[in-house]
């Protein structure tokens, strides 16, 4: 069976139903959301609702039941659409971007961390992505829970167990202010049941509080809610009117700053609610191809066998003379002696000169450096570049201008020790 791009994707999401849904990795905060709203609505029904069906005429108590019950079910289908689906994430490359060279030093160096672009004539930087390996676009931010790129991130909510970013910033809006008009609704009718309790029993609100202990609990839980969810959504007002994210709000702060993507108050609202949404740059169902294979493990392999930037000053010798680095199976050393056969696998072995060395302290072979010049009287002929070339292993390499100088010398040492011998015979016989 061939894998799936859900089944090595390589951020931090869950994935049910083979894809379909995508959660962040704090998807269990999500029952604590759905508790929340569904054990308030089951109460409310039982122990409320049902108790107005007889005190309203033409089906008016049946009409707030089914009311609170199709309310409930939209507020879950927002919920589902906000935590459930793909917030904007921006798929990760397979490699990192080409890197810049210079134009004396063809090094490669790292993308540069950040760069400028203009947006509606101000310019705004942008930042490099080391995970994913991408410039992020304008008012793109990673996330750490999701370990994701996301577009226009606004921030993480737990409560919903996913990022809110451009494709679901919609939905969350939604739910919150749906959230806190069911508080709302919640509270005023409660409130009326206290009222009708009242009425019948002609006894205070003390006493009727007694006799409705579900709607003095309801009434307490949807008034402390409403202050969290309601001033969740008078501040995403604010955010949408002046066309903000939270991200941007707390880090950024447009107060003294000109803000590129205020578009005006009408253009904001017609922005967020009325665009055509963006289709999700993953198909996380498809087949895994070569190109989307590990969402990165690729471009990793790719780094490890990328020279670095130590590598290619160490090895510069080998890539001055233009020759790549390689071990050939066997070479042909040149020797002092008679010019013999040097393998691959004798690399103690060294050439006293010619066109072939190898450099031990690199650990490859390359093209030794051109013979020396031929010696002038009163100078010695030692190459230019004697501190680099000549060094091999600890040891100087000896050339062959010093070779002959030595064997002459050894010669005359020879001659002298033969004619001393000879005539001084007592001393040898001596020793």
């Amino acid at each position: 069976m061939e894998e799936r791009v859900y089944q090595s994707w390589q951020g931090s999401n869950k994935f049910l139903f083979h894809g379909r849904l995508i959660f962040g990795p704090d998807v269990r905060s999500l029952l604590v959301t759905l508790f929340l709203l569904i054990g308030p609505a089951v109460i409310f029904c039982v122990f409320v609702a049902r108790d107005l069906l007889d005190r309203f005429s033409n089906n008016g108590g049946i009409a707030i039941m089914v009311v609170m019950v199709v309310y409930t079910a939209y507020i879950l289908v927002l919920l589902l659409l906000t935590s459930g689906r793909d917030p904007g994430i921006i798929p990760r490359n397979a490699h990192p971007p080409e890197p810049e060279e210079d134009a004396e030093d063809w090094t490669p160096r790292r993308p540069a961390r950040t760069k400028d672009v203009i947006v509606n004539g101000v310019a705004v930087k942008i930042k490099y992505c080391d995970t994913c390996m991408l410039y992020r676009p304008p008012r793109c931010s990673h996330c750490s829970i999701c370990n994701n790129c996301v577009e226009r991130f606004d921030h993480h909510c737990p409560w919903v167990g996913q990022c809110i970013g451009q494709r679901n910033y919609r939905f969350f809006f939604m739910f919150v202010s749906s959230a806190t008009l069911m508080c709302v609704y919640v509270f005023a009718m409660c409130a009326l049941e206290i009222k009708f309790v009242m009425d019948d029993h002609q006894s205070s609100a003390w006493k009727a509080m007694r006799k409705s202990p579900a709607s003095i609990a309801l009434m307490a839980y949807t008034f402390v809610a409403v202050w969290f969810v309601g001033g969740l959504t008078l501040f995403h007002l604010y955010l949408i009117g002046t066309n903000q994210t939270t991200y941007e709000n707390f880090r950024y702060r447009y107060d003294n700053k000109v803000n590129p993507y205020n578009l005006g108050v009408v253009d904001n609202f017609r922005e967020i609610f009325f665009s055509k949404i963006a289709p999700s740059k993953n198909h996380f169902r498809g087949k895994v191809t070569t190109e989307s294979s590990g969402q990165g493990q690729g471009a990793r392999q790719q780094m490890a066998v990328t020279p670095t930037a130590t590598s290619l000053k160490s090895a510069g010798s080998d890539l001055e003379g233009g020759v790549k680095p390689a071990w050939p199976e066997r070479v042909a050393l040149p020797t002092s002696n008679s010019g013999g056969e040097v393998s691959s696998d004798d690399p103690g072995r060294v050439s006293n000169g010619g066109d072939i060395g190898l450099d031990i302290k690199n650990g490859t072979f390359s093209r030794a450096p051109p013979a020396p010049a031929p010696a002038v009287a009163g100078s010695s002929a030692l190459h230019p570049r004697r501190s680099s070339w000549g060094r091999k292993s600890g040891s100087w390499e000896i050339t062959p201008d010093i070779m002959a100088l030595a064997a002459g010398v050894g010669g005359r040492d020879e001659e002298g020790r033969a004619n001393g011998a000879a005539s001084n015979p007592q001393t040898t016989t001596n020793r």
